[in-house]
């Protein structure tokens, strides 16, 4: 059974001090993982209204920002200037590919694409993920494979993207398994590795979860829920990979009892052929214990098996229905 563990770094001191402690973490334990990188400012400060504005005030509480981020990062593009983290963590993030671990894009500037992405247009999104991009290139001296997008959102500009500079795949979404992705009946032609699993901060303070009983209750979703197509975590070096490390760890020792190889997101998608996943759409919509509305799995759109025409810039619905209803089997409803 495959789990893959995929390590969003947001901001400027969990790319120095938390992305290191989990590498040495991952290391001891014989794990694969995949890094995405923010590699533009750290103006978490910003985030700081989303947060209080909408419902996640409840849980900050249940993981205290303050504690777990340290003041300094909660004022970084507000009272202190945003350190830029491509530029000034350039060793540590070198360090990651050079400890043998997949690295990849979780985004320029992680406050700015959550605040502002639901209603950018094409030419701002463009901009962005050229950004990091470019920077990813700059740094690690290679073309990036791997995108993962800050706090599941997404837009339509966002997803054509990663088709446009040639992502071998994205975990930009929620969901079951690995698909590939749909807008509006517009094939993305990169396929989607959705987060399966809740995160830590989504668990606690729901049902009388605790830190002290959140990895034991996460150990019992993958105990009891073991598809074919396996799991995918995601942690932040933020958490697990400072203050809550410990409960990281136990994570780790409890899903190797279980059986399962725990790998990068390259290694998870071994042996996938693109051409045989499911297409799905893309829908928006809330998980529990996130607030707001975040890019997730939908629902079928056409048979894998089916011949995919090429309508991906296609908006006649009338032309769609007719390829979806070619595409049908004999005898299908």
């Amino acid at each position: 059974m495959k789990l893959a563990l995929k390590v969003d770094v947001n901001t400027f001191e969990g790319t120095r001090d938390g992305v290191p402690r989990l590498v040495e973490l991952l290391r001891r334990e014989g794990a694969g993982a995949t890094f995405l990188f923010s590699l533009g400012p750290d103006h978490t400060g910003r985030g700081l209204r989303r947060a209080l504005r909408r419902t996640s005030t409840k849980k900050a509480v249940r993981i205290p920002l303050l504690e777990h981020y340290g003041l300094r990062t909660l004022l970084y593009g507000t009272l202190l200037p945003g350190p830029d983290i491509g530029g000034r963590c350039r060793d540590q993030m070198r360090a990651v590919r050079d400890a043998g671990f997949e690295c990849g894009i979780h985004g320029w500037d992680h406050a700015r694409w959550q605040d502002r992405l639901a209603l950018a247009g094409e030419g701002w999104t463009r901009a962005e993920m050229q950004l990091a991009y470019d920077r990813f290139d700059e740094v690690f001296g290679m073309r990036a494979r791997a995108h993962g997008a800050a706090g599941w959102q997404m837009n339509l500009h966002a997803l054509r993207n990663t088709q446009r500079l040639s992502f071998g795949y994205s975990s930009d979404t929620r969901g079951a398994f690995p698909f590939l992705p749909t807008y509006n009946a517009e094939l993305i032609a990169c396929p989607q590795i959705p987060t399966t699993l809740p995160t830590l901060d989504e668990l606690v303070g729901h049902d009388g979860i605790t830190l002290d009983t959140v990895a034991d209750r996460l150990l019992e979703t993958t105990a009891a829920d073991q598809p074919a197509t396996g799991h995918v975590y995601t942690l932040r070096a933020e958490l697990e990979g400072r203050k809550l490390a410990p409960v990281f760890e136990k994570l780790l020792a409890g899903w190797k009892a279980q059986g399962y190889e725990l790998l990068s997101l390259r290694d998870y998608c071994d042996g996938l052929e693109p051409e045989q996943l499911p297409h799905h759409e893309i829908v928006f919509g809330e998980v529990p214990g996130r607030a707001g509305r975040i890019a997730l799995q939908g629902p079928a759109f056409l048979s894998p098996k089916a011949p995919v025409p090429d309508y991906r810039w296609t908006r006649d619905r009338a032309v769609i229905a007719q390829h979806v209803a070619a595409a049908q089997p004999a005898g299908a409803a």
